[in-house]
């Protein structure tokens, strides 16, 4: 296995990612909402607090990458 081009494939991802992202507003709206919820004051986020809020933003993300052609 080669780890030619491995770091451009890498940063092309990371590039598109805001643009992506965009596409997922009132998701990542929602998952930011519960995350602020859930650690108010010196609480800590636990695990699976917000799972319905983030499977949604993280099913978004696929999709609009799917539509982005890679």
């Amino acid at each position: 296995m080669s780890g030619t081009g491995v770091w451009t494939r890498s940063r092309e991802r990371l590039r598109r990612f805001p643009e992506l992202l965009s596409h997922c507003t009132p998701e990542a709206v929602a998952y930011g909402k519960c995350v602020s919820a859930t650690t108010t004051g010196r609480q800590e986020l636990r695990k699976d607090l917000c799972i319905r809020e983030f499977e949604a933003l993280k099913t978004c993300f696929v999709e609009a990458a799917k539509k982005g052609g890679k």
